[in-house]
């Protein structure tokens, strides 16, 4: 599948012209930005590409090799992506009215079990807008990889770019079908359960995404015993010991970020009543990054694209490790290689955090 990644720096007109420069006459353009400049770049190139469908988003950048937080990246993608574009506004009230249009979308696409994906990118509730996603892309095959949002100032609200204009409460997304060879998405956990023990969410606030108490107990008297650290000290211990959601086989991450008098912790993912919650622990990161790549170059022939979200997490991690440089260039080491750093991540009918998913293309 053919694509184009630009890379611009400096100001906002400079960059955009710097990085669409030998692009030619794409279908659609994905591109990623800094808070400061979203709203020209959407405009910008709305006016150079007024017959593209162009959807856009802000946060750490990666691009072959390269990241960073002012530099503009622009993904251009031709006539053997097919694919549809499109924008679902007030998500925090009603997703679910979008269903007709997005699976209009998808007849207009007519996806392959195997070779179409769908990349989305949102602003708030993201539980809310995976159910929606999922009734609509699961019965076709289609997957998901997606990203909420993260970059803008304290005080600002979170954006997407839609056509020329950015949208609040709002998510964008693109679907994706790869005409000359496969498509796929994937999750990579660099986490492990500390143990086999788990626990149940007897008590929740899920308005709040707050576990209240696991087992009967306060849910933070129970992670301070079992992880063996302080209360006081629970939140900041996320980058090594957060909690699990267990759904299946699967094990899917919601991050701590809060703590209140009685001991519920708040988290970035919602927990519900009754779930199975484990608590889990840093793996050997650097040799779980290295088999999750040889597995995705194990499912294709050739990659021509990789297209991947981190958390915001991951990447603080990575940085005080100061393996972050490393692991961008081992993400271009598959081929072509465009990524964000969101503050939350998609995949297929799960929102998690502290996890890489990425949509692959052969």
């Amino acid at each position: 599948m053919k694509s184009y990644i630009g890379i611009g720096k400096g100001k906002v007109e400079l960059a955009v012209d710097e990085a669409v420069r030998g692009i030619g006459s794409p279908v659609t353009i994905i591109f990623l930005s800094s808070y400061a400049q979203i709203k020209d770049v959407s405009k910008i190139l709305h006016e150079k590409f007024p017959k593209t469908q162009i959807i856009g988003t802000l946060g750490t950048k990666l691009a072959n090799g390269t990241y960073g937080d002012d530099n503009l990246v622009v993904l251009g993608l031709y006539e053997d992506a097919k694919t549809e574009c499109g924008i679902i506004r007030d998500i925090s009230l009603c997703p679910v009215a979008s269903v007709g249009k997005i699976n209009e979308m998808i007849r207009k696409v007519s996806p392959g079990r195997d070779n179409t994906v769908c990349i989305e990118f949102c602003t708030n509730d993201e539980e809310k807008l995976v159910t929606t996603f999922n009734s609509c892309l699961a019965p076709k095959g289609i997957k998901l990889a997606g990203g909420t949002v993260f970059g803008a100032p304290d005080g600002k609200k979170t954006v997407v770019s839609y056509n020329g204009k950015i949208y609040e409460d709002a998510c964008v997304f693109a679907i994706i079908k790869n005409t000359t060879g496969k498509a796929d998405v994937f999750k990579e956990n660099i986490y492990e359960k500390r143990t086999d023990k788990y626990h149940f969410a007897n008590r929740v606030d899920t308005a709040k995404k707050a576990v209240i108490e696991l087992d009967g107990r306060a849910a933070a008297d129970v992670y301070s015993n079992e992880v063996g650290v302080p209360k006081d000290k629970i939140v900041e211990n996320v980058f090594n010991n957060p909690m699990g959601r267990a759904v299946g086989d699967e094990v899917y991450i919601s991050s701590m970020m809060d703590m209140d008098s009685r001991g519920a912790l708040y988290n970035y993912k919602r927990i519900n009543k009754n779930d199975c919650i484990y608590f889990l622990s840093l793996g050997d990161y650097k040799n779980i990054e290295k088999n999750h790549r040889e597995e995705i170059r194990r499912s294709f022939s050739k990659i021509s694209l990789v297209f991947s979200i981190d958390c915001i997490y991951r990447y603080l991690l990575y940085q005080n490790e100061k393996y972050f440089g490393t692991y961008a260039n081992d993400m271009a080491s598959l081929g072509g290689h465009v990524g964000v750093i969101g503050g939350g991540e998609q995949f297929n009918n799960q929102h998690v955090n502290q996890t890489m998913v990425c949509a692959v293309f052969e």
